[in-house]
């Protein structure tokens, strides 16, 4: 019996600004799996994450986006979040005026459809901030404002956590971190995971680091709008040998 994926993306061509970015680019991804994609800058690694959480920066020229088996390419964003969709941003926006938990309550009354208790986000919201090392008085911050890249990536995580998403896209949530900021957002990103098996994740990344504190189900090459090469450790391996030149042939 053949499992239907949670996620598709099928020979999607997509276009920015009159410019075409994606050329093809095909990607399954199951419930509980998480893939990988790497690429050099330019690949179309962010495009695609913008495109799948429908901004309206991006358009579809063919090929289709397939989520639990429904075609969303003409769902507006809100609609693909209240799916279950999260994409947490390469460059968080800030927010002022808005505190964390004010922003977390607004966005999980908008994802359950209904009213959602204030004392039950707080509960939630300051468990999470112990887990990933951030200061309760977090709760009560302008969202993102002041924030340093690690806090900016860490508040993605909290986020994804108490959505629920069913997939979860999350670009470059790794970049500008020290050692230890990475070890403590790789450990959210699990701990996530564990408390919600069957959430499909696709992470973007530059470096390697990361994925040695992961499992990844799969990893990706991404050139030139498309998929290139698909496979396990192997793959990361032999970029951190070899680098993308063998791809930027092949592609």
């Amino acid at each position: 019996m053949t499992v239907q994926p949670l996620f598709e993306a099928r020979d999607l061509w997509v276009s920015a600004a009159g410019t075409t970015i994606l050329k093809g680019f095909s990607l399954s991804v199951a419930a509980g799996e998480l893939h990988v994609i790497m690429g050099p800058n330019g690949s179309g690694k962010s495009s695609f994450a913008n495109a799948i959480m429908g901004s309206t920066e991006y358009r579809i020229e063919s090929g289709q986006v397939l989520f639990k088996g429904i075609d969303i390419g003409g769902l507006p964003v809100d609609e693909r979040a209240k799916e279950g969709i999260f994409l947490a941003f390469q460059y968080p926006e800030e927010i002022p005026g808005v505190s964390v938990i004010q922003f977390l309550r607004q966005a999980l009354q908008a994802r359950r459809g209904g009213d959602v208790s204030a004392i039950e986000v707080r509960f939630d919201l300051l468990e999470w901030l112990e887990r990933l090392g951030l200061d309760p008085s977090f709760a009560s911050r302008y969202l993102n404002e002041g924030f340093s890249g690690g806090e900016k990536k860490r508040n993605e995580i909290i986020q994804m956590a108490m959505m629920e998403p069913e997939l979860a896209i999350l670009d470059e949530t790794d970049s500008g971190l020290d050692i230890d900021a990475l070890k403590t957002v790789a450990n959210g990103i699990e701990t996530v995971r564990e408390a919600n098996p069957d959430m499909g994740v696709v992470l973007i990344t530059h470096y390697q680091r990361i994925l040695a504190l992961l499992a990844p189900t799969m990893v990706h090459i991404a050139m030139d709008g498309r998929i290139v090469g698909s496979g396990g450790m192997e793959l990361v391996e032999d970029l951190e040998r070899e680098g993308y030149q063998k791809w930027r042939v092949l592609k």
